[in-house]
């Protein structure tokens, strides 16, 4: 993993603990999208999870996505198309083939609006 700063999500109660460590919650994508930059400056900033990359790519956060593509269909979990914008444009980086995996790192085109 690339050095900089990791963010993943998931819904917590307002009733539980506050997080541990140096995490944050916020509601926001955007406002976590600029709290992860400014504590990774000029470095990657890694995010794990559909739920995130869809948040992000909604709100045009994300810059690059690396998928892994390995020969097992699990049948459930949440797909990483499911609510997105109508098309997202995608511009294929690199490809690393192993014996497990296939790895394929794209950069999301963004359009200006």
């Amino acid at each position: 993993m690339p050095e900089g700063c990791s963010a993943a999500g998931r819904r917590r109660s307002r009733s539980e603990e506050a997080p541990p460590g140096n995490a944050r919650f916020v509601t926001d994508v955007a406002t976590c999208a600029a709290q992860a930059r400014a504590a990774s400056p000029g470095r990657p900033v890694m995010v794990h999870g559909a739920g995130a990359a869809q948040a992000l790519l909604r709100a045009g956060e994300l810059d690059e996505m690396e998928l892994h593509l390995v020969p097992v269909l699990l049948g459930r979990g949440r797909r990483l198309s499911d609510l997105l914008p109508d098309r997202v444009e995608l511009e294929l980086v690199r490809v690393l083939e192993g014996r497990q995996a296939t790895h394929l790192r794209y950069r999301v085109v963004h359009h200006p609006t």
